[in-house]
């Protein structure tokens, strides 16, 4: 399968070769809502705490007598059902992460990039290299290419006069080959890809 490369400024620059196993492959929904699910549950925080009735500061001695006091036949302060007390199986901090296996999530990679290229949302362009590192010619020239919402995969190391001009964009997101991901690729309308980036990943699905 061949796909059209072109120059950042939209002139034509050849064709790249690509296998169907990489980028040719029928999008499964199911496979890309699984490996979002897993990259959004690892990089939860999980900091939540509350105290529970141990971790409370205050006295666990009886504070009234068993009989006589009109009111129920209550103990520690500490205990929930009072205003201060500690929460019983309230949230304590945990990792959120889960299992998925190594084969799973590479193919989710697959599949995202097949999904790009089928809805034609897929573009790949010369090289980054060369670029004005100016915030308003980059903004300039992918508004020209249509490219305000985009994620740009670079390399093995991303072009800095580049991935410094456009990190002021809003929508727009610059990453090496080696942080190519799912969740970013699906957050983005379009994908733009090196042909540094091409090769890297085609050697790393052969």
């Amino acid at each position: 399968m061949d796909i059209k490369v072109i120059k950042f400024d939209g002139k034509a620059a050849g064709k790249v070769e690509v296998s169907d196993e990489v980028f040719g492959l029928e999008p499964r929904a199911d496979i890309l809502q699984r490996m979002v699910r897993y990259q959004l549950a690892k990089r939860q925080a999980g900091t939540h705490k509350t105290k529970a009735r141990a971790e409370i500061s205050r006295t666990g001695a009886k504070f009234g007598r068993q009989k006589g006091g009109g009111r129920a036949r209550h103990g520690s302060r500490r205990v929930g059902s009072f205003v201060g007390g500690g929460k019983a199986h309230g949230p304590v901090v945990r990792s959120h992460a889960h299992d998925l296996p190594k084969k799973v999530r590479a193919l989710a990679l697959r599949h995202a990039l097949s999904a790009k290229l089928k809805s034609e949302s897929l573009v790949v362009v010369d090289t980054l290299d060369g670029v004005e590192a100016k915030t308003k010619a980059v903004a300039a020239a992918l508004s020209a290419q249509g490219l305000t919402n985009a994620l740009f995969i670079d390399g093995a190391s991303v072009n800095d006069n580049f991935a410094r001009a456009a990190r002021n964009l809003p929508n727009v997101d610059v990453l090496p080959v080696q942080g190519i991901n799912v969740y970013d690729i699906l957050r983005r309308d379009t994908l733009v890809l090196s042909k540094d980036a091409v090769e890297a990943l085609e050697a790393r699905f052969k």
